[in-house]
Formats: C-alpha cells, structure tokens, sequence
C-alpha cells in the first residue's frame, strides 16, 4: 500500500476528518488533502508525529510487511548495542499489535524477549564497566564489588538468590505436558544439577532417555554421575560417547568441558579445536569464544587474540556480515586483551 492510500485508511479507519487530522499535527487541510492524493508527500519531520497519532512505526506508513518488520527489529537487537526509548517503546507497541492480530504470535514473544534480554546483559557489561573505573578510583568503594560481580554475572554466595527454583518448576510442568521436547528436558537437567537436586536429577534423565536417542542421553548419564561424586563412571561413559559420537562437533566440544573440569586446559584446547574442525557451514561461534577464553586463562593472550579474530572472520565467511553489535562486541574483547598483554 502506497503512502497516500495508507494514510487514507488510518484516518477514516480512526474516524476523523482531514481538518482534524491536519490540526492535530500543525499543518493545513489542503496539505492533508495533497497527500492523501499523491499529489505531495509529508516532510521527513512530520512522520514521527504522524506515526505516533495512529499508533504505528514509520515502517508501517510506507507500507512495510510484517515480515520486514520482524526481521529489522531482529537486525536491530543483532547490530546496536543499545535502542534509544523510542525505539523501544514502538517495538514493543509493534509487537502487542501484532500478537492481538495472531501474527507469528509466538516468535514475536521471542522477538520481545530477545531484546530485553540484550538490553540487560549490555547494561549489565556497563555496569562492569563502570564499577571497575569506580575501583580503579577509589579501592575502598567495597560497594563497586558488588556491582562488579552482579554486572559480570559472578557467583553469588547467598543460595537464595543463586539458585534456580522458578526455572525448575516451570520445566517440570513443561516436560510434563511435551515429554517429547528433548531441549526442555535438558534445560531441566541443566538446572537440577546446577542446584544440586541429585534425586529429581536422576528422574529428569528418565525423560531425556525416552525422548531422545543420540549423544544427549550419555552426555547426562555421564554429568550426573560427576556431579554425584562417581567421577570413574562419569569418565567411562564419557569415552563411549567419544566413541560412539566421535564425529558430532558437540560431542568434542562437551569432552573439551571434561577436560576443564579436570583442570586440564590444554585438553580442553585440543578437543575444542576437534570440534571446530568438525562443524558444518554455516558454523557456530561457540568454539573460537571458548578457545580465546582458555587462552586467556592460560595467559596466551597472543592466541586469545588470534580466537577471537578467527571469530569475526566466521562471521564474514559463514554468516555474511562483519558490522553491528555482534562483531563490535568481539573486537572490544581484542582491545581489552591487547591491553593486557
């Protein structure tokens, strides 16, 4: 639809008049007129004004689809760091209109949480930020410490605040109702053992086992034995995954968290490079973010580095893009580790 014709039918459609349209934003009724006919367009600085009346995006008056729409605001969430208000607030409004209307009501639900979910961890990396700079000032503000730990997401010792009682229940009745759903089983699972729930732990597995048959199952078989202390049956379990998955980059990647938790860094390095050889384009991104992370750790800065470019040259070859939030976040982390070198 035409801009003409779009402005057309939000007015009659809102019941006024072109008089009473043209009051309410400051300009006369022939100009009104004149756009409704094609003949004249709105100066550029009119549209937010005009858009915020009719309660729609400036997208949406020049007749953008619905599938344009999600996908900007989707390229927004993965390319800025941070949204002004405005921005917010119409995504937001874009989104409710949409679910009310049934449009893809359960993607554009995703859509609105993905972006709170941006918008938290970047102010909670502002956050670090900025409590390091008051530490920096001042080593006695023992308050930025907190700051720090809860921007950084660090552990945090009192258990009624670390552990994840609202998450379990919801899985628990989730699972309950899509036993098939392999992910919320080990979403549960994930969770259970993190607190410690050894006992429902060992029911949860039941669920996975009748959902799922791949690598999956042992992978949890083996964590839960860990976590319960049988660190030899964890080990032999994790080999026969190893052999019976060898070729699955994931399953590499899970034996390379068996070598972190042994304390071995440079097996974990090893078979983190083994998964990464084994992936498939387009490639994920997880295997050069945990290398850089087990250089850093090691104190290799120089390959660290070396990670986290390889990531950005992912991104260009496999994902075909190297601007935006995703990528300027990783070359913040090369800045922060040349810094350190």
């Amino acid at each position: 639809m035409e801009l003409n014709s779009k402005l057309r039918s939000l007015r009659t459609a809102k019941g006024i008049t072109q008089e009473q349209l043209a009051a309410e934003i400051g300009v006369s009724a022939q100009a009104v007129s004149k756009w409704e006919r094609g003949a004249t367009l709105p100066d550029i600085s009119l549209l937010p004004d005009i858009s915020v009346f009719f309660g729609v995006s400036i997208d949406e008056l020049f007749g953008i689809t619905e599938e344009k729409e999600y996908e900007r605001i989707q390229n927004m969430i993965w390319d800025e760091r941070l949204f002004t208000p405005d921005e917010i607030s119409r995504t937001e409004r874009w989104i409710d209109a949409k679910v009310a209307a049934g449009y893809r009501p359960a993607d554009c639900l995703r859509l609105k949480a993905d972006m709170y979910n941006h918008l938290a961890r970047t102010y909670n990396d502002m956050a670090a930020e900025a409590a390091m700079e008051a530490l920096a000032a001042d080593p006695a503000c023992y308050g930025a410490h907190a700051e720090l730990n809860e921007g950084l997401r660090g552990f945090v010792p009192d258990w009624n605040v670390r552990n994840h009682y609202r998450l379990i229940a919801f899985y628990k009745d989730f699972v309950k109702k899509n036993p098939k759903d392999w992910r919320a089983h080990m979403w549960l699972l994930d969770n259970l053992l993190d607190d410690k729930r050894f006992k429902e732990a060992e029911e949860a597995l039941k669920g996975l086992e009748k959902a799922d048959n791949t690598f999956r199952t042992p992978l949890y078989r083996a964590k839960l034995l860990w976590e319960t202390g049988r660190r030899d049956e964890a080990r032999k379990v994790f080999a026969e995954m190893e052999k019976d998955f060898g070729n699955e980059w994931m399953v590499m990647f899970e034996m390379g968290e068996l070598c972190v938790l042994e304390g071995d860094y440079e097996g974990a390095i090893e078979y983190i490079k083994k998964a990464r050889e084994r992936q498939e384009k387009p490639r994920f991104a997880d295997t050069y973010e945990a290398l850089a992370q087990l250089y850093e750790i090691t104190g290799d800065y120089d390959s660290a580095i070396e990670a986290l470019e390889g990531e950005l040259r992912l991104f260009k070859e496999d994902w075909g893009f190297d601007k935006g939030e995703t990528a300027d976040q990783v070359r913040r982390g090369i800045a922060r580790l040349k810094k350190l070198k």
